[in-house]
């Protein structure tokens, strides 16, 4: 039976807050073959905010994404129980199948917001388990 899930949304402040910081981090994409600045910001629920931004290379599929940058910080730091995420490019863009898939593995719960550069325009907020409804999953326990 596919289960509807609603995502609760966010305090305005906050989520201007992320925006801030995924406008930001876009400022460090490496990106000379796109010309192409995305940068997200990845909320924890213990309150942080993880940054990621694009990082481009001749070998295309060897590109890694802003948000697998952000949650790569945030697992570095040992904070994996994500409550948030804004992801803000020139047009605004989804997440690829890859960092749904990569993301769903800590927190299918996660919502999901995307917007702009220039402005604080988003859409959202979205559960990343309904933007991958089949994503590959292990059973494991929350610790």
């Amino acid at each position: 039976m596919n289960q509807s899930h609603v995502a609760e949304p966010m305090d305005n402040t906050k989520l201007l807050e992320l925006v801030a910081a995924a406008q930001k981090a876009a400022l460090s994409a490496y990106n000379p073959y796109s010309k192409f600045s995305v940068g997200c910001a990845l909320l924890s629920k213990s309150g942080k905010i993880y940054c990621g931004c694009n990082i481009e290379n001749a070998s295309y599929s060897v590109t890694i994404c802003a948000e697998r940058v952000a949650a790569s910080q945030a697992i570095l730091h040992k904070d994996m129980d994500w409550d948030a995420i804004v992801v803000v490019s020139p047009e605004r863009v989804t997440m690829c199948g890859v960092c749904r898939q990569f993301l769903c593995e800590f927190t299918p719960e996660l919502r999901v917001w995307s917007g702009y550069l220039d402005n604080t325009e988003l859409v959202g907020p979205v559960l990343l388990q309904e933007m991958l409804p089949a994503a590959m999953t292990l059973a494991r326990k929350k610790e």
